[in-house]
């Protein structure tokens, strides 16, 4: 499994990339990263990109979900770009879990979810 971050837009963009599986042990990676740009800058606006994505260990899933629960505030918008349709199901089920505004986009779409995560 792999995690990519990219700060992007004064750092109040963060793009995460993932691919294969993710682990619990990637949330201990991820968490502290997103939750330091949180108390740098407030709400974030996150692109969650992912392509070539498969899934998630249930230890892994445990942690997304206690994520969302923590960060339920702090996220502003949300931008999933996939390329599967279990993806884009899995943006329409988390909109409760959080109050950004989420929105998927087709992996041929990733440009498009960029603009809009910076639109004011």
């Amino acid at each position: 499994m792999s995690i990519q971050f990219d700060e992007e837009n004064g750092d109040k963009v963060l793009v995460i990339h993932v691919s294969g599986t993710l682990v619990k042990a990637d949330y201990e990676q991820f968490m502290p990263e997103v939750e330091r740009l949180i108390r740098q800058h407030g709400k974030l606006r996150l692109l969650f990109d992912m392509t070539d994505f498969h899934g998630w260990e249930s230890s892994a899933a445990w942690e997304d979900f206690k994520f969302g629960i923590e960060h339920f505030t702090d996220i502003e918008r949300l931008a999933m770009v996939g390329e599967k349709q279990w993806q884009h199901g899995m943006a329409i089920l988390c909109k409760p879990f959080t109050k950004a505004t989420v929105r998927y986009f087709d992996h041929a779409d990733a440009a498009e979810a960029r603009k809009w995560l910076i639109e004011e």
